[in-house]
């Protein structure tokens, strides 16, 4: 127990640090510049599973140095995120600015295969709360991923097809 603790504990001068880092990887059959829109389109957090609404001004393109506010689903207080650095259809990486004790990391990175687009997700949590916070956000932060896989996938079907899908269409509606 003592070593597999030591593996994310790090004592520095008298300080207590914790640090956890969590990738996961999506694929997608949308294209990368699809994939690149949602993600920049930092108004619309509509599919995050976190996150309910921010306050930036739609068609904003995100730059380094930028700092916006988010309401959570689950508590009307702000957050605040500071976008650190922006490769343009590869990187973006946000600093979430939360609670003293805790240093949040953001990271979406897009990769192109013959597969389709690869969302790498990265979260990296350091401080002395950081396995407090990490136990309350963890089953929402397993579904970021995902839930923008299939947000992006969802629009461009949307497109294609020209409709918006129904709870009552089925699948073998022509």
């Amino acid at each position: 127990m003592q070593t597999w603790l030591s593996k994310f504990i790090h004592h520095q001068r008298h300080r207590f640090c914790a640090s956890l880092v969590r990738h996961y990887r999506e694929i997608s059959l949308a294209s990368r510049d699809e994939v690149w829109q949602k993600i920049v389109d930092l108004a619309d957090v509509s599919w995050h599973p976190l996150l309910k609404s921010t306050n930036v001004p739609y068609g904003l393109v995100p730059k380094p140095g930028l700092i916006f506010q988010a309401v959570t689903r689950f508590s009307p207080i702000p957050i605040r995120f500071f976008v650190e650095r922006v490769n343009h259809k590869q990187l973006l990486s946000i600093r979430v600015l939360a609670i003293p004790g805790v240093e949040e990391r953001v990271t979406y990175q897009l990769e192109s295969s013959l597969c389709g687009t690869y969302l790498l997700y990265s979260v990296t949590l350091k401080g002395w709360l950081s396995p407090i916070i990490w136990s309350f956000s963890r089953p929402y932060t397993d579904k970021v991923a995902r839930a923008l896989i299939e947000a992006v996938e969802t629009t461009a079907l949307q497109a294609v097809t020209g409709k918006r899908k129904s709870v009552n269409d089925s699948c073998f509606d022509f």
